[in-house]
């Protein structure tokens, strides 16, 4: 138990840690199928006739419409996912992109709670030495008054009761 109180391998712990969560976020998620790579062209583009909502979850015609161009891209094979958007952005010029989204977003959502609980953690450590050293600097001065005290006390509770 002993060994868990060093600082080293709590600094060791934190970094391997944040270094999971980094690559855990920043990792591509590897080849897509066919019906993978339409969602996410179809996730990049927003529709023409909808305000706020990408190809991918509007049932607009004009939405469908898109999708469907995008399979046929898609099926054809010849062009990579950034080819299909520029396709699709020159047939239909009110589709606009979308912004794009990664993992590193979120570490935006993840940094405040890792700073919150090492702030916790720190004030925990902070108070459990502050305890810690309080005891452990007592003079002979201090425990000399504590046992003076007490006996005083013990006298005076000895004749309450003579």
């Amino acid at each position: 138990m002993k060994k868990l109180n060093s600082l080293p391998v709590w600094i060791l712990m934190l970094l391997l840690t944040v270094g999971l969560l980094a690559f855990g976020t920043l990792r591509s998620q590897g080849p897509l199928t066919q019906q993978g790579r339409i969602d996410a062209v179809s996730q990049q583009l927003a529709c023409p006739t909808c305000n706020g909502e990408s190809i991918y979850v509007s049932r607009a015609p004009a939405a469908e419409a898109i999708r469907n161009e995008i399979a046929r891209e898609v099926a054809s094979g010849q062009n990579s996912d950034n080819q299909i958007v520029a396709v699709i952005e020159t047939r239909f010029p009110g589709s606009v992109l979308l912004p794009r989204t990664s993992g590193v977003e979120s570490l935006i959502w993840i940094l405040p709670v890792v700073a919150l609980v090492g702030g916790l953690c720190g004030l925990w450590l902070i108070f459990r030495r502050w305890k810690n050293t309080a005891l452990l600097n007592a003079s002979e001065e201090d425990f000399a008054i504590v046992e003076s005290a007490l006996r005083k006390m013990n006298d005076v509770t000895d004749d309450e009761y003579l």
